[in-house]
């Protein structure tokens, strides 16, 4: 009987040691679910930056991407898909899809991209720990905005007025505002903010700019008008202004410049942030990084259009220039 006994002992301590090898070789052979939510379809390299990092598609993980197609609107529901799915964490290209995922979850970790200030839209405790759910890399619009002005004026020194196109809906826009209004008395110009929810506002918007002898044009990140850059670029060269705009796409589709944090290495670290909550990391013990690589593009094409000669000051600055 004693036998039996140590018999059954030995079994059930052999499958209590067998079964967390068992429960990591499911968990392996079951591909994490990645949630991407995003206002636009694009080509992310938050893909391939995994890949570096030895993911394979399909095999280890599997992409769930929403995209709103411009429609920030949908993004909420686009939220509760992902946490419907279970996905095991979800990466948010932009601050309305940061908010839209915080909505929507406060288990499910969250990797944010191209955020503003998350501490001042309340997003984390802070940046070193965040705590909760959310962690990722910000962008700390407020200055990128007073740097993307102050590359505007050296480009067009001429400039003494401004037009800041921005969206009301946006939250940090009225504070990036601010801080250019503070910062514009210094460069000697002049700023005529502009609202606009909608693309059908922009004609409207142009035709108050012309009215008020605007010389450049400042177009505020968002997703609305990241959506519509190239119709933005097309009505700032119909009305001879020269436009500073965010990411490189702005100056792909014909602004004059682009400055923005590097959106490759942006994808780089959200990747790493993906990779370490994926091995066990909790997303309110990982830091949110600041970007330490910016990406200045200048349109030569669209200068010569403009009958604009842009600063050798500034071009030796460029980290593209498309002719």
């Amino acid at each position: 009987m004693k036998h039996v006994r140590r018999r059954q002992f030995l079994l059930t301590a052999g499958m209590l040691l067998v079964a967390p090898i068992v429960a990591r070789a499911q968990r392996a052979t079951k591909p994490y679910r990645i949630g991407i939510l995003q206002t636009e379809e694009a080509q992310t390299s938050l893909q391939q930056s995994l890949r570096e990092l030895g993911y394979v598609e399909g095999r280890d993980v599997v992409f769930e991407i929403r995209t709103t197609e411009g429609k920030s609107e949908r993004l909420d529901d686009f939220a509760l898909d992902l946490v419907r799915l279970k996905v095991d964490v979800i990466v948010a290209l932009n601050p309305a899809s940061v908010l839209s995922a915080k909505r929507a979850t406060a288990t499910v970790p969250i990797v944010m991209m191209n955020t503003p200030d998350p501490v001042q839209l309340g997003l984390v405790a802070n940046l070193a720990r965040p705590g909760g759910n959310i962690t990722g890399t910000t962008t700390l619009t407020l200055d990128l905005s007073t740097k993307q002005l102050e590359l505007l004026k050296e480009a067009v020194p001429r400039a003494s007025r401004v037009a800041v196109l921005l969206n009301p809906d946006n939250r940090w826009h009225p504070a990036a505002v601010k801080g250019l209004q503070a910062r514009s008395g210094s460069l000697g110009l002049q700023l005529q903010a502009l609202e606009v929810r909608r693309p059908d506002a922009f004609d409207n918007a142009f035709r108050a700019m012309t009215t008020e002898r605007a010389q450049a044009l400042l177009v505020l990140a968002d997703p609305m008008t990241f959506f519509h850059r190239r119709e933005l670029a097309g009505l700032a060269i119909k009305h001879r202004l020269p436009m500073m705009g965010s990411l490189r796409e702005f100056a792909e589709a014909g602004s004059l410049m682009s400055y923005w944090a590097d959106t490759a290495d942006l994808s780089r670290r959200a990747a790493s942030y993906v990779d370490r909550i994926l091995k066990g990391a909790k997303p309110g013990d990982l830091p949110i990084e600041q970007p330490t690589k910016f990406e200045l593009v200048t349109n030569l094409k669209t200068a010569k259009t403009l009958g604009i000669t842009i600063p050798q000051s500034v071009l030796l600055r460029a980290d593209r220039i498309i002719e």
